[in-house]
């Protein structure tokens, strides 16, 4: 700014002296501004130079700065990293301290109430805790131990008519009893309260005096309890009736179709074997007399045959002199007629064999759905009132499958023995025919 100041002095000093001075004057005036001046510019060059050079120096030494406030940065970063991960260490191992607490606790308080119906105090309130679970975990070992190990005592038992009786009571550990008297033996089971009373299945009385003698059968009929506080229901033999009953009105239903489809099975095989009976004896006599050449007896001979294959060899018979074509169709028209006959009952029982696992598949669902209702109003706390719905659905689906299973292989072989009835029908026909152009033909 002070430069363009005094030049611009300069230039109006020269201009004002311009009508004064001369022109060497003036010449001398210019050398000498001009020499002023490119001092000023090579002042200025050098003032220039410095200040980039010092810029320069000053930008290196920012970069080298900010460079090593990177270095610092990275390093803080990581450390910070660092810090967080210690931290969340820490804390994940304070959650674990303060769980394992509650869990020692926890263990120490249902050790308490575990071991006190068998005399062992567990101090709950004293401040080792885990020097308390440890005294109780050895203490548990030993009445493990204990409790494992077979042994014998006197006690009273319940017998199967409900009378009491005394006697040799063989503990195995403390799942299993067996009882031993001058009445009944075999096992025991819980009879609620701490009691016994025998099991209703046969065949453990041997195995109570064996092991009474301290011997060891290779099988056991064994009652596994565990506890005697819950009486154990007798186990009672599934009926016929019952297992019907389970399935519900679709196990009705299913079995109601079974026994529909069995007796149209039943009466498809009596009337297949009407239609296809003495197959062999008709054709024989008939083929015996052509053969012989007593063609017009052939028809007396079966006329009181019955079936589907003697009514058409008499068709045939009663046009035997006909032209070929026209008894060829003759034939074909009786065959169609009797398939009829010979289908009956064949849709319905192939229908029934489709549609019973499909009501087993409905029975499922509505057995789930009622199960599902009972969870929802009374929980899953007692498995009895879940059983009802599981086997509606089971049994209905078992009931499906026992219908449609024998109904669907029966009713196929009954079509195949059906369409066996008519290609014999056929061909006896049509070899009576032959048998018919040979004779004539030979006359």
């Amino acid at each position: 700014m002070r430069l363009l100041i005094t030049i611009s002095l300069v230039f109006f000093m020269i201009f004002s002296l311009i009508p004064i001075v001369g022109a060497d004057e003036l010449s001398d005036a210019y050398v000498k501004e001009y020499t002023f001046l490119k001092a000023q510019k090579e002042e200025l060059a050098r003032r220039l130079q410095k200040e980039e050079e010092q810029q320069t120096r000053e930008i290196e030494l920012s970069e080298k700065k900010v460079k090593n406030l990177q270095d610092v940065h990275v390093a803080l970063s990581k450390q910070l990293k660092q810090k967080e991960v210690d931290i969340d260490k820490a804390h994940e191992k304070l959650l674990d301290t303060t769980s394992n607490k509650e869990i020692i606790n926890s263990v120490i308080v249902q050790a308490k109430m575990s071991l006190e119906k068998f005399g062992i105090i567990v101090d709950d309130t004293a401040p080792a805790k885990v020097k308390t679970m440890a005294s109780a975990f050895q203490d548990s070992a030993v009445l493990y131990q204990n409790l494992s190990a077979m042994h014998v005592e006197e006690g009273q038992f319940y017998l199967l008519d409900g009378t009491t009786t005394r006697g040799e009571i063989v503990k195995v550990g403390n799942i299993a009893a067996y009882g031993i008297s001058a009445k009944q033996s075999g096992a025991l089971a819980p009879a609620g309260n701490g009691e016994y009373k025998l099991w209703n299945q046969p065949g453990s009385d041997d195995d109570a005096r064996a092991l009474y003698g301290r011997e060891m059968p290779e099988m056991l009929d064994i009652f596994i309890y565990e506890n005697r506080d819950k009486d154990a229901e007798y186990q009672a033999e599934k009926t016929a009736g019952d297992i019907l009953e389970a399935g519900g009105v679709i196990g009705f239903v299913i079995m109601g179709l079974g026994i529909a489809g069995l007796l149209l099975i039943l009466s498809r095989v009596l009337f297949l074997l009407r239609a296809g009976s003495r197959v062999k004896r008709i054709t024989g006599i008939v083929y015996e007399k052509l053969e012989s050449g007593k063609g017009s007896e052939a028809y007396e001979a079966i006329r009181d045959f019955k079936g589907s294959t003697a009514r058409v060899i008499r068709a045939t018979l009663r046009n035997i002199t006909s032209d070929r074509e026209h008894i060829e169709d003759i034939i074909t028209e009786n065959i169609l007629n009797e398939n009829r006959a010979l289908d009956r009952f064949a849709n319905f029982i192939l229908v029934i064999a489709a549609v019973a696992p499909l009501l087993g598949l409905l029975g499922t669902v509505t057995g789930m759905i009622n199960t599902f209702d009972i969870i929802t109003v009374h929980g899953t706390g007692d498995p009895k009132l879940l059983s009802g719905g599981i086997s509606e659905a089971l049994v209905t689906t078992m009931f499906g499958l026992i219908v449609a299973i024998p109904l669907l292989l029966l009713g196929n072989l009954a079509n195949g023995w059906a369409e066996n009835i008519k290609d014999s029908m056929e061909q006896s026909a049509l070899h009576v025919v032959n048998l018919y152009e040979k004779s004539s033909n030979a006359k």
